[in-house]
């Protein structure tokens, strides 16, 4: 049975020339660095050995080259043109055994080496070849074994994500645990749709984005390493592992198999690339308004997103019976920076970004104007909190403007708000809905009401919950509940009874009107 390497630790750097000149059975032949000591991390792709003097047409580059220098000595030009074969070939460096042929080191060579910067190396003990070349092959079989069998392991780890339907963050996370480093997922224009890693990683990743995606869009190094997102020709965002430690070839293999797996999630799911910025903007929104994750470590996150943040006015908006993607199409045709994401319960939170000179409170009114118009919904509720120039203060606003929308939530008034719906226009609906979760409220209404919220006496908490909500208007409470003047006065003094208050009495319909909205407020 084969095994994959520990998951949790990227697979260690490939061989490097030191690493070699480290090894028991190199030990023993004495080895010395003659020339290039400062380029031995160079990497060792496979081991040669090799006398010829163009000995360079044999390599195609990552070679540790050993030779006696039999068919050298003798002739000075032959052994500076056999460093100069090697250095064209990126050869990863030469081992010359000393003996009969050199001796000692030949100055020519050492000097053409170090001016390549080709790592050079003498044996001065005998060492047989063989047992070197073995001894290393062997080492990079194993380790191309081992990233090969990792990948595979990633590959059907991910796939069966996939088939289970987990969401795109079970498997960037599942990335991030075999990469051991950040995991940022990006459309084209390097706005952030995903993220997995340590948390305080992924942060100083996002804390200065837009340069490091700008530096990691061109050559890899230092362990960027990026996966392009597509298909059928087109590309529409990429995969980056950021800062892995392993060895290039084997984060390149991760890279492609996750960039594999999320084409395959996306496909799968019928969805588009923007359903992930979505995803993004949710998850960044949710966390603003739970409050659980302070706003200053979720700074990165929004600038990451493409939220415009530096002195800026942020409205926190929710919308009811409002439509994601419309939403999203709304903000783009008015030219309005904001994220949109769905909350819970059939609210919309809407976050926009605006320049400081202006006018928030116009352009937040136009915008449920428009909104109105496009959905056809003349009940569409825009609830706002007051604008925040503060990024700390953005929480807050979102948890008012949450509060405001679900204190209108199905209001018989809802017809008569404004467009954009503020703290000062739900008065006492939108005190008794911020208080509904307190006990004494909770007690106050089962007491005021008991003798109506048994399910037998539903019609009758009906009848007076239309009655209050219309100024205990007889007329119009007949009308909407399509009975005569003389059957709702039975039911009005019906109600009374059960009550035991007289709804005549400005202070005890009050209460009990009380007692109704937070009743009402507990059900929702």
């Amino acid at each position: 049975m084969t095994t994959t390497p520990d998951i949790w630790e990227p697979l260690e750097p490939a061989l490097s020339v030191r690493q070699v000149l480290t090894l028991e059975r190199v030990l023993a032949g004495e080895p010395e660095v003659v020339a290039g000591a400062s380029h031995l991390d160079r990497p060792v792709r496979w081991v040669h050995v090799a006398e010829a003097a163009d000995v360079g047409v044999m390599l195609s580059g990552g070679e540790m080259v050993l030779t006696t220098g039999v068919l050298l000595a003798g002739d000075e030009e032959k052994q500076a043109e056999y460093v100069r074969s090697l250095h064209r070939a990126d050869a990863a460096a030469v081992v010359l055994g000393l003996g009969r042929a050199f001796p000692a080191a030949p100055a020519v060579m050492r000097r053409a080496a170090e001016r390549c910067g080709l790592p050079m190396v003498v044996l001065h003990r005998p060492f047989p070849f063989a047992e070197l070349t073995e001894e290393v092959q062997s080492r990079l079989v194993r380790r191309k074994f081992a990233a090969v069998s990792l990948s595979e392991a990633v590959r059907t780890e991910l796939t069966a994500l996939i088939t289970a339907g987990a969401p795109l963050q079970r498997l960037l996370d599942e990335v991030a645990r075999h990469s051991a480093c950040p995991v940022v997922v990006t459309n084209l224009a390097h706005r952030v749709l995903g993220t997995a890693g340590e948390r305080p990683a992924v942060d100083d990743v996002l804390r200065d984005w837009e340069r490091i995606a700008r530096q990691a869009g061109g050559t890899e190094g230092d362990g960027w390493i990026r996966a392009e997102l597509g298909g059928r020709g087109e590309r529409w965002g990429r995969i980056v592992l950021c800062g892995y430690r392993g060895d290039t070839a084997t984060g390149r293999l991760l890279a492609d198999r996750a960039a594999e797996a999320l084409v395959l999630h996306r496909m799968l799911g019928g969805g588009a690339a923007c359903s992930w910025e979505e995803q993004s903007a949710q998850s960044l929104l949710t966390d603003l308004v739970s409050g659980v994750v302070p706003a200053r470590q979720l700074l990165p996150r929004a600038r990451a997103a493409g939220l415009p943040v530096n002195r800026r006015t942020f409205v926190p908006l929710v919308v009811r019976d409002g439509d994601t993607p419309r939403l999203d199409r709304l903000l783009r045709l008015l030219g309005l920076p904001g994220l949109v994401a769905e909350l819970a319960d059939g609210a919309t939170a809407v976050l926009l970004s605006l320049p400081r000179d202006q006018d928030a409170a116009a352009l937040a009114a136009h915008f449920a104007a428009r909104l109105r118009t496009e959905s056809g919904r003349a009940r569409t509720v825009v609830a706002a909190a007051d604008p925040r120039v503060a990024w700390d203060d953005v929480p807050a606003g979102l948890r008012e403007a949450r509060h405001v929308a679900d204190a209108v939530a199905d209001s018989a008034a809802a017809l008569d708000l404004p467009p954009v719906v503020r703290l000062r226009d739900v008065h006492l609906r939108g005190l008794i809905r911020l208080l509904r979760d307190d006990p004494h409220v909770q007690s106050f209404a089962e007491r005021e009401l008991d003798g109506l919220l048994c399910e037998t006496e539903e019609d009758l908490l009906s009848v007076l919950r239309t009655y209050l909500a219309t100024g205990r208007n007889k007329s119009r409470t007949a009308q909407l509940h399509h009975v005569s003047r003389p059957a709702l006065y039975r039911r009005l003094e019906s109600i009374q009874v059960r009550l035991g208050v007289d709804l005549d009495d400005f202070e005890q319909a009050a209460s009990v009107h009380i007692a109704l909205l937070a009743h009402d407020a507990q059900q929702q």
